[in-house]
C-alpha cells in the first residue's frame, strides 16, 4: 500500500493579540467577538483556500478540512462550504472533510444529502469524516447533553449510511429523529459510500466503532507522535484481538510538520507561530474541555484525558521551540531530517495516512508555501513506499474517483469556446 499524505488547514484566526492568554479566557465557546474582523476574513478565507488548492497542485493526496464552532482555532463552522470551492478549482487531490459532527445535525440526513452532493461535484473524491465533535462544540456550543451525545452519534451514522445504501423510499423510526420519507437525492458515486474516517482524540470506544464497521480510525492529537504511540498502540492490540487486518491503511495521524533549507532555518522561521498556536488557539478554558458525561466509563477507567485539559494548558505555556521538537509536538527541520523523523512516526504509529499541518496558527502565506512546497518535493516521495507491498491486497480506506470526471480546466475551457453557440448574432 502507498502512504497517504492529506494536507490539512485547520483556519485558525490569526490576529488573536499578544496578551490573548493572560486577558481572554477561551478560545473557544466565550471568545470575545470584538477580536473577529468581518473584512479581514475576507481575505483570511480566501488565502486558506489558496493554500488548500496550492496543495493540490503540490500533488498531496488530499486536501483536509474540518468543522468547529464558536472559537478562533479554526473559523470553519461549515467545512461543507469550503469543500465544495475546493471540488470545483482542484482536478486531482481527494477532499477530506474530516468531518461534519453528525451528532449536531437535525436531522443527520442533511449530511448524507451534503456529503453526496460533494462526491458528486468532485467526481467521487470525497472522503467522508464523522467525528464526535469536541464537547465545545457539541455541548457547549449547540447545547448537547454530553451524556447522550455519543448515543446521538450512533443514531445518526445508522440513518446516513441506510440513506447512502439503500435504493428505496423508507421511514427512519430512531429515538432521535423520526422521519416518514427518507429518500437521499443526489446519491454519492462512490458504491456502497464514500471512505469513513472516524476522528478520534483518546475516547478509547471509538476503535470498536472502527473496527465492527471497517472505517479508518485517525488519532488528531497535539501532543505529538512520541505521546500518541501509547494510544495507537493499544488501538493496534484492539485491532489484533478482533482479528481484523493489521493493515496500515486503517490508521491516521495529524502531524505538525514544519520544513526549511536547514534545521536552524526551520527554528527561525516558524518557531513563532508554532508558539501562536500552542498559547493561543489551544487556549481553552478547561471547564469547556470535559464536562460531566461527554467522556465514558472506558475512557476514563483506561486514563485517557482530553488534550485541553488544565495539564496540558500549563504545559503549553512553558513549551520552546526545542520541547516542541525533541518531543515530536512539531517535525521540523531540513527534508532531510523531517524525512527521517517523519519515517519514524508513520512506522512508530503504524499509519498509512497522515494529516500534514503544514499552516499552524499566524503564519504567513509564504511561510506556509515553502514549507509545503520543500515537503512535497523533497519529503513526501520518499515516504510514500514505507510499507511496500506487503499489504498490496488489503483496502486503501482511500476514495475511488472517476477516471472521466470533469476537471475545472476543462470547464473553463468550455466555456471560453462555446462550441455549440450560434455563429450569427441572437435575434
Amino acid at each position: 500500500m502507498t502512504v497517504k499524505f492529506c494536507w490539512f488547514n485547520l483556519m485558525p484566526w490569526p490576529d488573536l493579540p499578544d496578551d490573548f492568554k493572560t486577558e481572554h479566557r477561551s478560545v473557544w465557546v466565550d471568545i470575545d467577538g470584538s477580536l473577529f474582523d468581518p473584512e479581514r476574513a475576507n481575505g483570511v478565507y480566501h488565502e486558506y483556500m489558496d493554500q488548500l488548492e496550492f496543495a493540490d497542485e503540490l500533488g498531496f493526496d488530499g486536501i483536509g478540512v474540518n468543522e468547529h464552532h464558536q472559537n478562533g482555532y479554526g473559523i470553519m463552522p461549515s467545512p461543507n462550504i469550503i469543500a465544495a470551492g475546493l471540488a470545483r478549482r482542484t482536478s486531482q487531490a481527494a477532499i477530506c472533510v474530516i468531518g461534519n459532527s453528525i451528532a449536531l445535525y437535525n436531522p443527520p440526513h442533511r449530511v448524507a444529502e451534503e456529503f453526496a452532493m460533494l462526491d458528486c461535484l468532485s467526481g467521487g473524491r470525497l472522503v467522508a469524516g464523522f467525528p464526535v465533535g469536541t464537547p465545545m462544540d457539541t455541548n457547549f456550543t449547540y447545547g448537547q447533553i454530553p451524556a447522550l451525545t455519543r448515543e446521538k452519534y450512533y443514531e445518526a451514522h445508522d440513518l446516513i449510511m441506510e440513506a447512502w445504501t439503500n435504493p428505496d423510499v423508507f421511514a427512519f423510526d430512531g429515538k432521535y429523529t423520526q422521519l416518514r420519507y427518507v429518500n437521499c437525492w443526489p446519491k454519492p458515486i462512490q458504491q456502497p459510500h464514500p471512505p469513513i474516517y472516524i476522528p478520534g482524540g483518546g475516547s478509547i470506544e471509538t476503535w470498536d466503532f472502527c473496527l465492527e464497521n471497517d472505517y479508518n480510525y485517525s488519532y488528531l492529537s497535539f501532543n505529538g507522535y512520541l505521546a500518541g504511540q501509547t494510544l495507537m498502540d493499544g488501538y493496534w492490540n484492539r485491532v489484533g484481538e478482533m482479528d481484523k487486518s493489521m493493515s496500515p491503511g486503517r490508521a491516521g495521524f495529524a502531524q505538525i510538520i514544519c520544513t526549511a533549507a536547514t534545521d536552524a532555518e526551520a527554528e527561525e522561521l516558524y518557531s513563532e507561530h508554532m508558539l501562536y498556536f500552542f498559547n493561543r488557539c489551544l487556549h481553552v478554558f478547561p471547564g469547556f474541555a470535559d464536562p460531566p458525561g461527554y467522556r465514558t466509563v472506558k475512557t476514563i477507567q483506561a486514563g485517557k484525558l482530553d488534550q485541553f485539559r488544565k495539564e496540558n494548558q500549563e504545559l503549553f505555556k512553558r513549551l520552546t521551540w526545542k520541547d516542541l521538537v525533541e518531543g515530536g509536538y512539531v517535525i521540523a527541520g531540513s527534508p532531510d531530517t523531517v524525512r527521517e523523523r517523519m519515517e519514524d512516526m508513520i512506522k512508530r504509529l503504524r499509519v498509512g495516512t497522515v494529516f500534514c499541518l503544514l499552516h499552524m496558527g499566524n503564519m504567513p502565506d509564504w511561510k506556509t508555501r515553502y514549507s509545503s512546497q520543500l515537503f512535497a518535493e523533497k519529503v513526501m516521495p520518499g515516504l510514500r513506499g514505507i510499507w511496500g507491498d506487503e499489504f498490496a491486497d488489503a483496502p486503501d480506506w482511500w476514495c475511488k474517483p472517476m477516471d472521466d470526471r470533469v476537471r475545472p480546466e476543462d470547464t473553463m475551457a468550455d466555456a471560453r469556446r462555446y462550441p455549440e453557440a450560434p455563429k450569427g448574432p441572437v435575434a
